[in-house]
């Protein structure tokens, strides 16, 4: 017969992979909704204020367990459809991975598409909202101010806590919209009285900070061009973004924004402050409707300290006609009759007392004061002496002069204003026409300096007003003694100096009995206007950066406790602050890439939620720190970052045993076995794949050829088989 040879020892490994997809604990995809909030217990949803974050479904849709036995001799193990002896519990190799969900829906990227698709609408409040109900809500602004009156009642008879100028407005609007169904408004007027009370009224009586992001955040957000994070325009781009997207849609903001321009016009008219905004001057830094506000907040501000003024101050306050200081006929009558009734809706008396002179004032006696030796009358406007300096034609003390503020300015009115002075062109004429009207302010300091400087002289103002152009040196007398001079520099002794011919223009008039530079009430009521004209898609553009800006800040906030788990968000998180800023600041929002900076927001955001999920699914946080938790940090980011992630010590492990109890809640569920009970039921549900690999050393193609590897590859699950195989063999001699 012929001699067999025996049969080579065959290496078997064998994998079994688990498929979790109902995750049986308790885990939210948003917080359980508070039914007892203004938003009805709506699943997701967060006060006004404060955007929402994560994604409305579970963003970790499998877990996929790898059980293997690397390896086993043939014959000693049984695995067959009826029984086995592999169980996963005792495999010395685990390896997971998990798939996620595709396309997971994120609330803030949803939140910030329908504010994006906001910007593109071109219909105005009036076409949105209707004429007649356009109309009808100018007439209750009327109502609405006589509000204030109910303030004069007896205190008895009204309760201390409902004597607040919030509570007035809005029992005026309440009784105001009884006369209408709750179905005709656009927005829910719990939900309307909501935002505003938040927005404007109910703000503590404090200044909102100049920084652009809050204390302790990185400096990447100050050069955003929003709005300060505790500023009311910021506030209102939140109050915005959210009524968009869940209470209405464009008609419920455009009625927000028609009573938020009332609630405006309310407290200008009786003259109190709109808090939530920083004091001072705009800050050019912020965008322009927050620059708007601020504008709007320093009208009232200057007419309140005008007013609060005691009357007899220097004696010598000047009446003014309900027409502004300094306008003429053409600009009084202009003057609606609606502003002239707001100036005696807050006034007790007939008669309003500014610190500028009317145009029905007598000047005549004004021209004799003009010139240098005009001046030799009372001291008016004084300050402080300056620097022990004297005046140069007396030994009288030089006073640092009372002025006035200068006018404070927005960027759209910067632009226009260098529009027009660029318009002027390059000739002579032109350019001295540009001086002049550049020179407002410095003629009203002249005028104060001469007021409280008599005998003073031109040379004495420079001294004080710019030091430098005033130059001094030691000189040898007749005696032989230095003395010390000085006289004005090469530029101010230039023909033509503007310098010189202001000071030639210039009165003796202190600060309180000069015209304005600064009109409050006229620019009041272009503010007013201008917001009143603004559609919806403009408002939203204007608050776009502010929305944006609250979005970055969301997302640092939510992955603070995941970036070591995601090397490069930081580094996203940066470049997106950077892009915003370059299209905000250039003004280039019609060209800013919206698809990819939702996509970016998206990624971090799921990136995040991905984070947070497996973290608790894994207990990562409701342990001592320790090793333990040190572990499963690891495991968790390993598990984010890379395709798969090897179990320490497999189903023995810390990890290992989490993972063994997410399968047997999961079992248990599914067979509807009590959680108290222990029954037959097998901890691991069938595996959805089989893999088998055969190993050996085979001499091929003759028995005396060199024994070479050959691999047999199996693959079985439940509707798919397949079979690969890898054979050698040695072609020296063949």
């Amino acid at each position: 017969g012929c001699n067999l040879l025996p049969l080579p020892p065959v290496d078997i490994a064998i994998r079994f992979t688990y498929i979790l997809q109902d995750w049986q604990q308790p885990i939210w995809p948003q917080q359980p909704p508070d039914f007892d909030t203004l938003l009805g217990g709506e699943v997701g949803g967060v006060e006004f204020g404060n955007l929402p974050f994560g994604a409305c479904e579970e963003p970790i849709s499998e877990l996929h367990l790898a059980a293997t036995w690397l390896h086993l001799t043939e014959g000693i193990v049984v695995d067959n459809d009826v029984y086995s002896d592999l169980d996963p519990l005792q495999a010395p190799h685990w390896s997971v991975r998990v798939r996620t969900s595709e396309n997971p829906q994120c609330l803030l990227g949803d939140f910030v598409t329908e504010f994006f698709k906001l910007c593109c609408r071109k219909e105005s409040v009036e076409d949105i909202l209707g004429r007649g109900y356009a109309e009808e809500e100018g007439k209750e602004a009327a109502d609405i101010s006589s509000a204030l009156s109910k303030l004069t009642e007896p205190v008895a008879a009204v309760p201390l806590p409902k004597l607040s100028v919030s509570s007035m407005v809005h029992s005026a609007r309440k009784h105001i919209h009884r006369h209408r169904h709750i179905d005709e408004s656009p927005l829910h007027i719990d939900i309307l009285k909501s935002i505003l009370l938040d927005s404007i009224s109910q703000i503590p009586l404090k200044r909102a900070s100049n920084g652009l992001a809050p204390s302790g955040d990185t400096e990447m957000y100050n050069c955003l061009k929003s709005a300060p994070t505790d500023s009311l325009t910021y506030r209102l781009a939140l109050g915005l973004c959210m009524v968009n997207y869940s209470y209405g849609g464009l008609p419920a903001v455009a009625h927000l924004w028609q009573e938020f321009v009332l609630e405006l016009r309310y407290r200008w008219e009786n003259n109190y402050l709109i808090y939530g905004l920083a004091g001072g001057p705009p800050d050019l830094r912020c965008c322009l409707l927050h620059q708007k506000l601020q504008m709007l907040n320093c009208c009232i501000e200057r007419r309140r300290r005008r007013d609060e003024a005691p009357s007899g101050m220097g004696g010598s306050r000047q009446r003014e006609h309900k027409a502004s200081c300094g306008q003429g006929p053409s600009s009084a009558a202009a003057t609606s009759s609606n502003q002239a009734k707001s100036w005696d809706s807050w006034s007790d008396s007939e008669d309003e007392f500014f610190e500028c002179l009317s145009d029905q004032e007598d000047t005549e006696s004004l021209r004799s004061e003009r010139g240098p030796d005009s001046g030799k009358g009372k001291a008016e406007g004084r300050l402080h002496p300056y620097n022990d300096l004297t005046l140069l034609n007396s030994m009288e003390p030089l006073y640092v002069p009372v002025t006035q503020e200068p006018a404070p300015m927005t960027e759209d009115q910067l632009e226009e204003q260098s529009e027009v002075l660029a318009k002027l062109g390059t000739s002579a004429e032109g350019s001295h026409l540009r001086a002049r009207m550049q020179s407002a302010c410095l003629v009203s300091d002249m005028e104060s300096f001469k007021a409280a400087n008599p005998g003073c002289v031109l040379e004495d103002f420079v001294r004080w007003y710019s030091p430098r152009d005033y130059e001094e040196k030691y000189e040898v007398d007749e005696k032989g003694n230095k003395v010390l001079t000085g006289e004005l520099s090469a530029r101010m002794k230039i023909p033509g100096n503007m310098w010189a011919e202001a000071w030639e223009i210039s009165r003796v008039t202190p600060a309180r009995r000069q015209r304005r530079l600064f009109d409050d009430t006229k620019e009041a009521e272009k503010i007013l206007h201008y917001l009143t004209m603004q559609k919806p898609g403009d408002l939203a553009r204007h608050l776009l950066p502010c929305l944006l800006h609250a979005a970055l800040l969301k997302l640092q906030q939510e992955g603070e406790s995941n970036r070591e788990n995601e090397p490069d968000f930081h580094l996203l998180l940066n470049e997106t602050c950077i892009q915003i800023t370059v299209y905000t600041t250039l003004k280039a929002l019609c060209r800013f890439p919206h698809s990819d900076f939702i996509n970016q927001l998206v990624v971090m955001e799921t990136v995040i939620t991905r984070a947070r999920s497996l973290k608790d699914k894994f207990a990562v946080d409701k342990g001592e720190p320790g090793e333990a938790t040190e572990e499963l940090k690891k495991f968790v980011s390993s598990l984010l970052e890379e395709p798969e992630v090897v179990v320490t010590g497999a189903g023995q492990g810390l990890t290992g045993r989490i993972i063994h109890r997410l399968f047997l809640n999961a079992q248990r569920a599914a067979l509807l076995v009590p959680a108290g009970e222990s029954g037959k039921t097998s901890d691991f549900p069938s595996p959805a794949g089989r893999e088998i690999i055969l190993r050996t050393y085979v001499p091929r193609p003759a028995p005396y050829s060199k024994a070479l590897p050959q691999r047999l590859f199996c693959v079985l699950m439940k509707e798919e088989f397949r079979l690969a195989g890898a054979f050698s063999s040695d072609t020296s001699f063949f």
